[in-house]
């Protein structure tokens, strides 16, 4: 049995990059007309691309490593009297100013954009990206509940506390990375004291949630030397996921935009022989919290609980830490939110 396991194993990870092959080899063109947004981005941690957004709310991400010919594109794309006069929503603006220039705060305060689509807008102005694993939108954490039977959305018992990132929310935890960062001090002065040594949102922790689906099943095992990490350490309950991020000392993931919207990557319809569990589970569908009989009632519910009264009520704080002044300085380290320095943009200098 191990050996017809072993060999299902290898078979589908041979097989499974033809997709993604056949897909990036495939001819596609598109409609100036339906250009709608235009940003620079990061590719590989270098501002070498621009993204290209269209009408169909698909988009595109280009990597021009030549610095001139990146700007010519940009500036031609932008110029076209087909793209420009669709440029309304968008430029390629440096990030504050084109989150004044949208108004985006502003609608989302009088109600005009859901708690979904503002935090989408947001990631996507600070640069975040489907296109790019390790800069991929990050969302909260909303409930904490993920043991009862059913969930009463009015009670404020079962939210998270979004004042605090995902590190702090257990008093006990909090006390050890309090005092890592009291303690720490590099001789060299080159790494600055840190609360938290791993990050809220990363390429590893994007192919954990994704796992059951393509590309990311691929991007997993390419991460992981050619196979599945052990079963122990995938992706297979939000109960346990939950009690890791808010206990263990090297787990901190929020959550993805998928957690509220595709019940698809929680299901293995794929049925990867993802492996057994130390205790003997074998990982096939993730485990879903008592509160959820579908993957389809997870996601509405969690959906529900992001767009509630008590969500609307304090998101903005949490976005303070994520994107806004809470995430460096004083109030960083005044809220337990400092990271370990290579998470910061500007950290290396990647072109030296």
């Amino acid at each position: 049995a191990n050996s017809d396991s072993a060999s299902k194993q290898m078979a589908s990870t041979e097989d499974m990059p033809r997709a993604i092959y056949a897909e990036l080899n495939r001819d596609v063109s598109w409609l100036l007309s339906d250009i709608q947004q235009v940003h620079f981005r990061r590719y590989m941690m270098r501002g070498s691309a621009v993204e290209i957004f269209f009408r169909d709310r698909t988009s595109v991400l280009l990597n021009v490593p030549n610095k001139k010919a990146l700007m010519q594109l940009a500036w031609k794309l932008t110029s076209l009297p087909a793209v420009n006069a669709r440029l309304a929503l968008s430029d390629i603006r440096p990030p504050t100013a084109l989150l004044r220039r949208l108004g985006l705060t502003e609608r989302w305060q009088r109600g005009e954009l859901s708690n979904f689509d503002y935090l989408m807008a947001l990631n996507t102005v600070a640069g975040r990206s489907y296109h790019d694993l390790s800069q991929y939108p990050v969302f909260p954490w909303v409930i904490r509940d993920y043991t009862s039977k059913w969930l009463d959305l009015r009670d404020p018992k079962i939210y998270r506390d979004l004042s605090r990132p995902i590190g702090a929310l257990s008093e006990k935890r909090l006390r050890h990375f309090i005092e890592r960062y009291e303690s720490f001090d590099d001789p060299t002065g080159r790494i600055k004291k840190f609360h938290y040594g791993t990050h809220y949102s990363s390429a590893a922790s994007v192919a954990y949630y994704l796992l059951r689906i393509e590309p990311f099943a691929s991007v997993h095992i390419s991460l992981q030397s050619g196979k599945f990490d052990h079963a122990d350490r995938q992706f297979h309950s939000i109960a346990e996921t939950w009690s890791s991020c808010v206990t263990s000392s090297g787990d901190v993931k929020e959550l993805i935009p998928e957690f509220f919207y595709l019940p698809e990557f929680l299901v293995n319809h794929n049925e990867l022989d993802l492996g057994q569990k130390q205790d003997g589970t074998r990982l096939g569908d993730v485990q879903l919290p008592p509160w959820a009989s579908t993957p389809e009632e997870f996601i509405r519910i969690n959906r529900q609980a992001l767009e509630s009264e008590q969500v609307s009520a304090n998101l903005h704080k949490w976005i303070d830490l994520i994107f806004g002044y809470k995430q460096r300085g004083t109030e960083a380290v005044k809220a337990h939110n400092v990271f370990y320095y290579l998470t910061y943009e500007g950290a290396v200098n990647i072109e030296a």
